[in-house]
């Protein structure tokens, strides 16, 4: 009876573990399901003092990017924020970067190797809080003209499907 229950848990924690591991794998590919909501008016200093807020971007389409220089799959994604930026600047998107756990001497020098055309801000668990809470790196936060979060996208960006996302977003209500 013992060896029964014994395997009946080893086998239950065995599925429960692929679960796990099989929802991560297709999670990070999908957007997380956010219920409305609009991330905390917090305030935010970027690398160069400068203090900024989420309404200073009213009736803009913002995109927050969670990342650190050190992880690998957020530092490939920075070129295409870059590139986000410069092609939809004009119709109303404004990235902003939150930078987790990096040295800001090894931040600026990362920014500037890739020539980062966003505000960069140093973020802790209290700023991730304020967009839902932030579970692994990268995560991006798309939030709509106004200001509710949109859609939340853990792991790796899929840029297809967030341009696929955004674009609604920068043609609504020009």
């Amino acid at each position: 009876m013992r060896k029964l229950a014994l395997v009946s848990i080893l086998v239950l924690a065995m599925a429960g573990g692929y679960l796990g591991v099989h929802r991560s794998r297709h999670h990070s590919q999908a957007p997380e399901a956010t219920s409305p909501a609009k991330p905390h008016d917090v305030l935010l200093t970027d690398l160069d003092g400068k203090h900024i807020r989420m309404s200073d971007y009213q009736g803009k389409v913002i995109l927050v990017n969670f990342w650190a220089a050190w992880c690998a799959p957020c530092a490939e994604e920075i070129p295409r924020f870059v590139a986000m930026q410069n092609k939809f600047r004009d119709q109303g998107l404004q990235v902003i970067g939150v930078s987790v756990e990096d040295l800001e001497s090894e931040l600026r020098a990362f920014c500037i190797k890739n020539h980062v055309n966003y505000p960069i801000v140093p973020g802790d668990q209290s700023v991730a809080d304020s967009f839902g809470g932030v579970l692994g790196l990268p995560t991006t936060v798309l939030i709509s003209k106004d200001g509710v979060i949109y859609k939340k996208y853990a792991g790796a960006s899929d840029f297809a499907l967030l341009e696929h996302d955004l674009l609604p977003l920068l043609a609504s209500a020009r």
